[in-house]
């Protein structure tokens, strides 16, 4: 993709993330001082969507993120890796991580908390915790009553859906957006599988795909570097 379609639909991911909003061309140029022409952007836009990129959920609207923009998104921050969790985060945390179930618990709680998402950790198949729920709820997407059924869903069948692909995913860190996402394709998960005193677990969160994903793989790669103090 030519540099100049890059910047703006990065910057139309910025401004979606930040505000659950269609985006125009001239709110990007106004809003982000580009050095392009609202004519320029209009029409690179246009192109963005007939590539899949950017969607317009309405006539009069502007363009919406598809799950195929946040995966090219995703791939630029996991090459990155500039977000940081900052010294509050990390000192709560901290303060947290112990070698016991009832600190695991409130870890999750709190990456729930920092995330504004839901999170699950499974210890292994049979043993599951989740806590954040009413976070989803909480998010503009999920406001209207069928996308509250279809979350709800989800979370009844949790155990089920995690039963399922626990074998399946890859080791380490990843992002499911979407379509790919086993969770639900109106939703995006933020995951690390990993191994401890022979046993593999998996840690999730759960959000919409307009989810801060540089925070969230800030704080599971916390999670996977301090997983040696629980």
């Amino acid at each position: 993709m030519a540099e100049r379609k890059q910047l703006i639909l990065r910057t139309i991911i910025k401004e979606y993330l930040k505000t659950a909003q269609p985006v125009s061309s001239g709110g990007l140029v106004e809003g982000y001082k580009l050095d392009i022409s609202p004519a320029t952007v209009r029409n690179e836009m246009m192109e963005l969507e007939e590539a899949g990129y950017i969607f317009q959920p309405h006539t009069s609207a502007g363009r919406v993120p598809t799950a195929l923009a946040y995966d090219l998104y995703v791939q630029n921050v996991l090459v990155d890796k500039k977000r940081k969790l900052n010294e509050k985060e990390q000192r709560v945390l901290n303060v947290a991580f112990k070698n016991d179930e009832a600190s695991r618990r409130q870890v999750a709680k709190i990456i729930a908390e920092i995330s504004e998402g839901a999170v699950f950790w499974a210890f292994h198949k049979n043993d599951l915790y989740y806590t954040g729920i009413s976070n989803l709820f909480s998010q503009a997407e999920f406001r209207q009553f069928n996308l509250v059924c279809d979350v709800s869903g989800i979370i009844d069948r949790l155990e089920e859906i995690i039963a399922e692909v626990f074998d399946s995913l890859d080791s380490g860190q990843q992002v499911l957006i979407g379509p790919k996402n086993p969770f639900g394709n109106f939703l995006s998960a933020v995951i690390l599988k990993y191994k401890k005193d022979n046993q593999t677990g998996i840690f999730g969160i759960l959000g919409p795909m307009r989810m801060d994903y540089e925070k969230n793989l800030a704080l599971v790669e916390y999670l996977e570097n301090n997983l040696n103090k629980i």
